[in-house]
């Protein structure tokens, strides 16, 4: 079993000049590939949303190895590392998907809050949705190095 892992083709609009995969856009992919890592389980941030309910980033890190190139099929890979009662952080590689090079690797820090950015206590408010996401963390705890 692979920890989840999000492909898709690097779009002219997400390159420089130079044709390399501008750096916002790989925080860009994170969020699509957390985020359908989501739906692919079974729990789509949309249903999450129709509760008073949001998970915001708090903090991203990133660490660039080689550029990703226009037309370039890249393999982003997600996964659980740490659950609180009131957070979650997640860490990312995004790599070519035919040769398996390292592009950067990446990591973010979420909140769990109100709609209205009020921190709350996830597990006790809403112990069915923090059920969902401990489940992928318990997965996901086998690939944490």
């Amino acid at each position: 079993m692979e920890p989840y892992c999000y492909k898709a083709r690097v779009q002219y609009f997400d390159t420089d000049k130079m044709m390399v995969m501008h750096h916002a856009n790989y925080i860009r992919y994170f969020e699509t590939a957390r985020t359908e890592y989501f739906r692919e389980e079974g729990f789509p941030y949309s249903e999450m949303e129709k509760e008073d309910f949001q998970i915001p980033v708090l903090a991203v890190q990133a660490k660039f190895q080689q550029p990703a190139l226009y037309d370039e099929v890249i393999a982003i890979t997600c996964k659980i590392v740490k659950l609180g009662p009131a957070s979650l952080e997640v860490d990312y590689e995004v790599r070519n998907a035919e040769t398996g090079l390292l592009h950067m690797t990446g990591h973010t820090r979420h909140g769990f809050t109100t709609k209205s950015s009020r921190p709350i206590p996830l597990k006790k408010k809403y112990p069915e949705i923090y059920a969902f996401i401990e489940r992928l963390y318990e997965k996901d705890k086998q690939f944490v190095e």
